[in-house]
């Protein structure tokens, strides 16, 4: 079901039957009870409230369920994009006058609003190609070096220690200047707790690890006093839900607020569509790029709208969804009702909750984002692949988290230029007795065709490459046999061509014809060959030498040898 602007309503929900109510009540009460610990510990990721991950945990996945594409891919906060989002709020905020004040709770939901923006502008102009724009080296890459940035945020508060210093090194060396001052029942609980999400990871225990935490946690707080012995605890959240607000946009600077929203929604985004693609072929269901960002666009919105901020698919919480036996989007709505009722009657219990646990919830899951098996089956396929995913591991961690997005669009338009710009190319010939032509590099048996080169190039040939092939071509005509007549060029596999390689094609033209050489073409694109109308060239090279297949240019050339050798005679 659609409405007027072509977003889906309800689809998550279509084809409902009765039988799957049971499953998406136990999946969303599940849901909620997994996705509680990481709505409360995320947040301080970005320095906000606590009670922001709780209502981006409400409001995100009951507007995925009316606009979402995904019958089973709940939406909420992503370690990943949190990190991002931080990196956004400090440089927004730097860019706010003083005298305005600086909210970071309402930079968040402006960021929200704007990321759910993006989506929903994406989505009409069929822009979800963009999920692929990061390729999963470079994701893997990038997201290593976020876990790196989690890991040193969680400094203080395995400590008790107020940390003020950014980046990689400086906040260790504060950390060692202020030594004195380490809380050691905050480090012991803390370790603890993290030994213990461990412990229940090993034994693969069938209650979540954070989960366990969390009440072990509370438990203890309450039976030990922590908040008297010194350790930190969450303190007063507000109860209740969130009324429904516009953030302060007009008040933020409009360039940092467009790079921030853009780099959130890149990551968020990217990142998500790949843990959902890899869900949805676990459960034979496709995932539409395009459908999901009226989906995510929305969910962003309304987390925005109610004082939160920018979510995605959440791995760990569609992981509970699937192993629970949730069959549609009633689950993200049962969830959400469950945490709207942790609000009501469980604030207290919530309230004592040591923000050292929290703190090893958050380490735990930074060192889950370092995918070694990708990096290692990376190092294993293309050593390049991997240079360029240490790149961008190394600009999360050494320049910032923001600045990381940038340099993970930069290395995968570097690599894509350089895989361009130097197309590969092949010589092609028959072998006896057989049909089709073969490349000589890959087949011993097959011959060239005396007088006459066969010659591929796969690739594009546009401005930046032209130069590459032109030099490629020469090297080639300088060392063709004394008795070579013709050259055909496979065009095949040339995909786009540009001005400025019909104006070297007709170059290439007049230095074979220099040579005694005719230039002829064999299966021009219909786009290339008009740009080479346009420019002349295929006049010059003549129609007679533009040929559809390689077997007609065979033919010709087998017909003008015929003829040479009348006119010979």
């Amino acid at each position: 079901m659609s409405n007027s602007f072509g977003l889906p309503i309800f689809r998550g929900l279509s084809g409902y039957r009765a039988a799957w109510v049971r499953g998406d009540i136990s999946a969303g009460l599940s849901i909620a009870a997994v996705g509680l610990p990481s709505a409360i510990a995320y947040p301080a990721i970005a320095g906000l409230p606590p009670e922001t991950g709780i209502y981006a945990s409400i409001a995100a996945p009951l507007a995925y369920a009316v606009f979402g594409d995904s019958r089973r891919l709940i939406v909420g906060p992503d370690a990943a994009t949190m990190t991002v989002l931080a990196a956004a709020i400090v440089a927004i905020a730097a860019g706010v006058p003083a005298s305005a004040g600086i909210d970071p709770a309402g930079i968040a939901a402006a960021l929200s609003i704007g990321v759910g923006v993006l989506c929903l502008i994406a989505r009409v102009m069929r822009l979800g190609v963009l999920a692929t724009f990061l390729s999963r080296p470079i994701l893997a890459g990038f997201f290593a070096g976020i876990s790196v940035s989690i890991l040193i945020g969680q400094i203080g508060r395995f400590t008790g220690v107020r940390i003020e210093a950014d980046g990689l090194l400086a906040p260790l060396v504060e950390l060692l200047q202020k030594r004195d001052l380490i809380h050691w029942p905050t480090v012991a609980l803390a370790l603890a707790m993290f030994a213990l999400l461990q412990v229940v990871k090993a034994l693969r225990f069938p209650v979540p690890g954070p989960v366990v935490v969390v009440a072990a946690a509370v438990a203890l707080s309450a039976l030990f006093d922590f908040k008297g012995m010194g350790i930190a605890v969450v303190g007063d959240i507000p109860t209740g839900f969130p009324t429904l607000a516009l953030p302060p946009l007009a008040s933020l600077p409009i360039d940092g607020f467009l790079l921030g929203a853009a780099s959130v929604f890149l990551v968020s985004f990217g990142s998500g569509i790949v843990a959902a693609r890899s869900f949805g072929a676990r459960i034979g269901e496709d995932v539409d790029a395009n459908g999901e960002l009226s989906g995510l666009g929305s969910a962003n919105i309304a987390s925005g709208l109610f004082g939160a901020f920018p979510v995605s698919f959440s791995d760990s919480r569609t992981a509970i969804n699937l192993s629970v036996g949730g069959r549609s989007q009633l689950a993200g709505v049962v969830s959400a009702l469950a945490l709207i009722a942790t609000l009501l009657f469980l604030n207290d219990a919530l309230r004592i909750l040591p923000v050292a646990a929290l703190a090893a919830i958050l380490a735990a899951a930074a060192i889950g984002l370092i995918d070694i098996a990708e990096l290692k089956q990376v190092w294993r396929i293309s050593r390049m692949e991997f240079v360029f995913a240490l790149i961008t591991m190394w600009g999360a961690i050494s320049l910032g988290v923001l600045n990381g997005v940038v340099i993970a669009i930069a290395a995968t338009l570097v690599y894509l230029l350089r895989n361009m710009m130097y197309p590969r190319d092949a010589f092609l010939g028959r072998i006896p007795g057989r049909d089709g032509f073969y490349k000589l590099h890959r087949r011993a048996d097959a011959q060239p065709v005396p007088g006459l080169v066969l010659w591929m190039l796969e690739g594009s040939l546009l401005f930046f490459n032209t130069d590459y092939v032109h030099d490629r071509l020469r090297a080639i005509i300088a060392e063709l046999p004394k008795d070579t007549r013709w050259f055909i060029l496979d065009a095949s596999a040339i995909t786009q061509m540009d001005s400025t390689a019909t104006a070297m094609m007709d170059e290439i033209r007049e230095e074979m014809a220099a040579c005694g050489i005719e230039l002829g073409l064999v299966e021009v694109h219909a786009e290339a060959r008009v740009l080479l109308e346009r420019a002349g060239v295929i006049d010059r090279i003549g129609a007679g030498r533009v040929f559809d297949d390689l077997d007609d240019a065979l033919q010709a050339f087998g017909d003008q040898d015929i003829k040479d050798g009348a006119a010979g005679r």
